[in-house]
């Protein structure tokens, strides 16, 4: 057998190699947070749907959602509510065409990281 010009392609930067840069991250992120809204969301409609049939179900559905792991959820949901808000507000801005140079751009994403987080404190802080 003949060895074939396949061989001798290069080969893409394995995720191990590559360095990840901010956008990327953010990027990944947005999406992320977008589809983790959905939990939030679920749990939300569930918690109406529980009181607005039974007492039982209520408080089941009020039982997990006063657990430490629904405490857990629900600032991971308002922590990604924030997070997706910043972010959109971000492209919101690269639609005008402004800010778009590198230096500015890692600004913006430091400020949505940074401030999705600070917001989610000050929010659980004041509920």
């Amino acid at each position: 057998m003949s060895t074939s010009k396949s061989n001798q392609r290069p080969l893409s930067p394995h995720l191990s190699v590559y360095k990840w840069q901010l956008h990327a991250i953010t990027s990944i992120l947005t999406r992320i947070t977008g589809n983790a809204l959905i939990v939030g969301v679920i749990l939300f409609v569930s918690w109406l749907l529980a009181a607005a049939t039974s007492d039982a179900s209520f408080r089941a559905v009020n039982a997990i959602i006063s657990s430490w792991f629904g405490k857990l959820i629900l600032i991971g949901s308002l922590w990604a509510l924030w997070y997706h808000t910043l972010a959109g507000i971000r492209h919101l801005i690269w639609d005008h065409a402004v800010w778009l140079d590198i230096r500015k751009s890692r600004l913006l994403g430091w400020s949505v990281v940074i401030g999705s987080f600070a917001l989610t404190f000050v929010t659980v802080l004041f509920l």
